[in-house]
């Protein structure tokens, strides 16, 4: 099959969280199934400008026609990750605006319309008609509408693919985005584009894609419910009755997070050979500026610092915990006021706490590679990356038991979980972690079990390819039908 994966960050070139991780991973894995696979993300100029990215220009500035009254310059340029080619687009606003990944995420929704136009515009170009198009989250969202409301014949047999990474993050707008693109008002209706009075993006593309998941299993049961359905429950509900909405668990690049290989670490270990592991902690703890504390297990956050991470209720625990002892390393940016608790409780907490406020891809594989746990108290997680990076390097996640968490930590077996989100729940967990870690035939059982663990993405691949075939098949039965209707 020919798929064009698109997403708004792709590892290594731009990333802010873990759909980069995914979009840099999966297509890959899709390419070694056999698929004819490419990726397209916004030319950020960090990215067209580092000489790392050896880029070529495919497409040369052309106009391309975004609405009635908005033609925009577009460009094309191309980059591989490793043997997949990606496509660059760019324009002169917006995305030449990005210097870093934190940039990576503008506001509002001119440069989203203008990428899901241009996408379309250069596969036409450049001949390269995809059998599916797989889009990631809402900054995407508006891809398979004008792939479908475009009427264009050349996309009469594609279908599209949702994947929706985390769904409170939906992209809402005024109705005067179907002016700007072209589209009749007549769509802004509960059934198609709008929600709650606004266009929004994510609704948008589950109404308008052939197939929808969410990235673990149980997210995609959960979202179905008010708890976590963020007002599109009773959507995600019909859309599973229909057969359209599943969850396939996310993988990790087992290459890129392996401890047997991975460069940023000071000693490489595997699960048959641990003294690596204890290198590790100790020069985790040296970098940070903390001395070991004897019995005490160096428990690791690697994350963006929200209250759906949990990362207030690490806060109230973590007197309790240090008197354990343990020692705690928090690496993350986020919310402001977080931010400053975490500071005064690095003064509060000498001997046992640490808060390294920066984004550094490197020092978090050493956090991960050095600590004995990994701590993911999470409100709600769709998937969640951490504790399967985590796993893979020997370290055990305490969890709540929650969307991918659920699905990938099993209490007493590869790590802790905890129900609800409640201090002494949490604490509860954290005291058990930390008594097995004092028992080693223990310890080493569940070390030696999370390593052995398959993160991959060989399992979640071959899951997509077959999302892709239904997406493929529900597409001809509606075209197949609307002929069919129309006496054809």
């Amino acid at each position: 099959m020919r798929i064009l994966f698109v997403s708004v960050e792709v590892s290594p070139f731009a990333k802010v969280g873990g759909l980069a991780d995914v979009a840099g991973s999966l297509p890959k894995a899709l390419q070694a199934l056999g698929h004819d696979v490419r990726i397209a993300m916004p030319a950020y100029r960090m990215v067209v400008d580092d000489p790392r990215w050896r880029n070529r220009c495919i497409l040369r500035p052309h106009n391309v026609r975004i609405g009635p009254a908005w033609v925009q310059t577009s460009w094309v340029r191309e980059t591989m990750l490793e043997k997949v080619p990606v496509w660059l687009f760019g324009t002169d606003r917006w995305f030449d605006e990005v210097d870093r990944s934190e940039r990576i995420y503008l506001p509002g929704e001119d440069q989203y319309l203008f990428l899901a136009r241009a996408i379309l515009d250069a596969c036409k170009r450049l001949g390269w008609i995809p059998d599916v198009i797989h889009c990631n989250d809402w900054h995407t969202g508006f891809v398979p509408v004008l792939l479908r409301e475009s009427g264009d014949i050349v996309f009469h047999r594609t279908a599209s693919v949702f994947t929706i990474h985390n769904l409170a993050y939906q992209g809402e707008f005024g109705v005067e985005v179907l002016d700007r693109v072209g589209l009749p008002r007549s769509l802004f209706d509960m059934h198609r584009l709008e929600t709650y009075g606004c266009v929004n993006f994510l609704k948008s593309a589950c109404v308008y894609s052939e197939q929808v998941n969410t990235v673990s299993p149980t997210y995609a049961r959960e979202i179905q419910t008010p708890e976590y359905g963020c007002r599109l429950e009773g959507l995600m509900a019909y859309l599973a009755s229909q057969g359209r909405l599943s969850g396939i668990l996310n993988g990790i690049d087992t290459e890129v997070f392996d401890p047997r290989t991975d460069p940023a670490l000071p000693a490489h270990f595997g699960p048959h050979d641990l003294d690596g592991k204890q290198v590790c902690k100790d020069a985790v703890l040296r970098e940070v500026g903390l001395e070991p504390i004897e019995g005490a297990p160096l428990m690791g956050v690697v994350s963006r610092l929200s209250s759906q991470k949990g990362m207030d209720l690490m806060i109230e625990a973590a007197e309790a915990m240090f008197a354990l002892p343990a020692q705690l390393i928090v690496q993350g940016l986020g919310d402001p006021w977080l931010a400053q608790r975490y500071r005064e409780m690095q003064k509060a907490f000498p001997r046992h706490f640490r808060y390294v406020e920066k984004f550094d891809a490197e020092l978090a594989q050493r956090v991960y590679a050095g600590s004995d746990l990994f701590l993911m108290p999470s409100s709600f997680e769709p998937c969640g990356l951490g504790q399967m990076i985590a796993l893979r390097y020997g370290t055990i996640p305490i969890v709540r038991r929650t969307g991918g968490l659920a699905d990938t930590v099993f209490e007493g077996q590869n790590g802790f979980v905890f129900e609800r989100r409640d201090l002494d729940e949490f604490l509860s967990a954290v005291r058990r972690a930390h008594s097995a870690y004092q028992i080693k035939e223990v310890w080493l059982k569940m070390v030696d079990r999370a390593m052995h663990g398959d993160y991959s993405w060989d399992k979640s691949a071959r899951e997509y390819e077959s999302l892709y075939q239904r997406a493929a098949k529900r597409r001809w039965d509606d075209l197949r039908q609307s002929l069919e209707a129309a006496g054809c």
